[in-house]
């Protein structure tokens, strides 16, 4: 039997936690929207309250000590598993609004074209897109389900895969046959390519995988948005590398041309994720039927993945990631 021993206040453990991850008072001051003495002084009364010194404080900054660390885990993972608890008493009724969170290229280019469908087949569900850069949580949002892009391995939430990133390069078809026509790989060395800056590795992965060498990838325009660069290879600008499964609608229209059939795989691809509860939202089930139906995917039991980050979340120790239920 585990003695029960008093809990300090909430607020000292949030505080601690804030300032051990952040290795900042300052910083975890402005993420809990209080002052720096606020935070000092509540990290101060929880280690008196535990007896026990958590931060070496100096001149160079703060460090967690070995006590401190040991204790840092174990506050996290009870931390989250109180918000799990919380989300779980604010469940939304069933004919609530899906809210689907995810980057706002993908929402553009694959999901709004398909948001028509969805909504003939499932008219009983209100699909709400959350296109957004910033960080998104499971707990203390609308966010139902997420669509995110990477490797999948991340701890307590349901992450089943969806789309492979293939590389291509795609352009104008005036390009195919104009002065220089755009036969072979080897006619790149004559064409301007046009440049990610979002994915500046996208041009030597595909020529590495078409085993070419000697072109020159300083040259050509750069561009800071994916929109941009594929709008300037259908007004025949140059020659970009897409994501194969974002220029479906140019390469079905013929705005856009894939002049070679060799693709490269990234090794990277989209996730479905959400908290494994989510699952027995009927919204979800049909929602996550559907999609991986649009995937072209088997529809059976899910690739559940153990981590509850997907890249790129703020930093945490390698230890402190047991059911964030945040997603990028």
């Amino acid at each position: 039997m585990v003695a029960h021993v008093p809990i300090p206040p909430l607020a000292g453990l949030r505080a601690f936690e804030a300032v051990a991850r952040l290795k900042s008072f300052r910083r975890a001051a402005e993420e809990l929207s209080v002052t720096t003495s606020a935070v000092s002084h509540q990290v101060r009364a929880l280690e008196e309250a535990l007896s026990t010194q958590l931060f070496e404080r100096g001149s160079h900054g703060v460090t967690v000590t070995s006590a401190g660390q040991r204790f840092l885990p174990e506050v996290q993972a009870a931390m989250d598993r109180l918000s799990l608890a919380i989300a779980d008493l604010h469940e939304r009724k069933p004919n609530a609004p899906l809210t689907i969170s995810m980057l706002p290229t993908f929402a553009v280019r694959w999901m709004v074209p398909r948001v028509a469908d969805l909504k003939r087949k499932h008219p009983e569900i209100e699909v709400r897109l959350d296109a957004s850069m910033e960080v998104a949580s499971f707990t203390g949002s609308d966010v139902d389900v997420a669509i995110r892009y990477g490797q999948g391995n991340w701890p307590g939430l349901h992450c089943e895969p969806l789309i492979a990133e293939r590389l291509i390069p795609v352009c104008s078809p005036a390009l195919l046959e104009g002065a220089r026509p755009l036969k072979e790989p080897a006619d790149l060395a004559h064409h301007v390519l046009l440049r990610n800056d979002a994915h500046p590795e996208d041009w030597p992965l595909w020529l590495k995988a078409a085993r070419l060498k000697g072109i020159d990838l300083n040259r050509g325009p750069r561009f800071g948005y994916s929109e941009l660069l594929l709008r300037a290879a259908s007004e025949g600008l140059g020659v970009a590398v897409a994501r194969q499964h974002l220029v479906e609608a140019e390469l079905k229209a013929g705005s856009l041309v894939a002049p070679f059939d060799i693709t490269h795989e990234v090794g990277i691809r989209y996730w479905l994720v959400c908290p494994p509860r989510a699952l027995d939202d009927p919204r979800v089930a049909t929602f996550r039927k559907w999609l991986l139906a649009e995937a072209g995917l088997n529809q059976g039991g899910g690739g559940a993945a153990t981590s509850s980050e997907c890249y790129p979340l703020p930093k945490r120790s390698s230890s402190s990631t047991a059911g964030s239920g945040k997603v990028p």
